[in-house]
Formats: C-alpha cells, sequence, structure tokens
C-alpha cells in the first residue's frame, strides 16, 4: 500500500509540473513580441578589441546594449598585467565589478600607484559622474563595467587620449 501511494504522489506532481509546463508555454507563445532576458554563459564571452578610448592591449566584450548607444551596457574588459588606465572622467556613472585577478582604482587627477590598491574577485566600485580617475592591474584581470551609454571617456591630460595618438 506504501508503494502506491508514493506512486500516486509521484504521478500527481508529475502531471502537476506538466499542467504548470502548458501554462508557462502557453503564456511564453502569447508573449513573443516582448523582450526576453538576455544569458551569456561564460563560455560564450567573446573577446574583441577594446574601445579606442582605452590603451592599447585591452580586450573587450559587450555583453548587453552598447557603450556607444542610448541605454543600459554590460561591457567586460581584459587587462594585460601592468596596464594603466590614466586618470579620465565619465558624463555618466560607472558601476565596476571586479572579476577576476586584482583591479586597482582610486579618484584624482595624478596617477598614484600606492592610492591605487588592487581590489580582489568580487568587488564592486562605484565611480558617480564627472569624478577623475584612474585603474591600475597586478596581474591580467577581468572587470565588468556596466552603465547607461552613450558613455563617454574624457581624459584629464588629452595626451593621455589613444584616440589622440
Amino acid at each position: 500500500m506504501k508503494y502506491a501511494a508514493r506512486s500516486f504522489i509521484v504521478s500527481g506532481a508529475f502531471a502537476l509540473s506538466l499542467g504548470a509546463a502548458a501554462i508557462f508555454a502557453g503564456i511564453a507563445a502569447s508573449h513573443d513580441a516582448e523582450p526576453h532576458h538576455t544569458v551569456v554563459p561564460a563560455d560564450a564571452v567573446a573577446w574583441g578589441e577594446a574601445p579606442p578610448s582605452l590603451p592599447p592591449g585591452a580586450q573587450a566584450a559587450a555583453l548587453l546594449g552598447s557603450p556607444a548607444k542610448e541605454g543600459p551596457f554590460v561591457l567586460r574588459l581584459k587587462f594585460p598585467a601592468g596596464f594603466i588606465v590614466p586618470p579620465h572622467r565619465h558624463s555618466k556613472d560607472e558601476f565596476v565589478t571586479v572579476i577576476s585577478g586584482g583591479f586597482g582604482i582610486a579618484s584624482g587627477e595624478k596617477l598614484d600607484r600606492a592610492a591605487a590598491k588592487p581590489l580582489p574577485a568580487g568587488s564592486f566600485v562605484h565611480l558617480p559622474a564627472g569624478m577623475p580617475h584612474y585603474a591600475v592591474t597586478d596581474g591580467e584581470t577581468v572587470v565588468q563595467i556596466n552603465g547607461t551609454g552613450p558613455f563617454d571617456v574624457v581624459y584629464v591630460d588629452p595626451k593621455d587620449d589613444p584616440r589622440k595618438k
């Protein structure tokens, strides 16, 4: 008798699951014109050249949107060891999450390596619009930048701007 009762519970749960799946499938089918969520598995991140606003040697992968266009964007940047992003600012807030490596970031108009203590993976930094800041890497480092485009990079010293070289 116990076996039969368990069998019924499993069968009932299975039927309930199928019913729920059918309901959700129907809802999904009726909302095909609506936006869907975005999934980018780690092994599908496509690295390419970084934007020309960064010094040579960095790589970039756009996960969502584009920093050059209106709207939200998510960008991953991969930097080699010893990479430096000279002092610069943005006209919009920047949200940085360290994915791997050591990412040193500090505020100011002059590069001070001692002030840019490396943050480990999992660390987060919010950089308010207009605040001058700079970054250095310990080893190979990957960060994720979230923001709203169009997103600009204005170097404190125009001679540091790689777009002008």
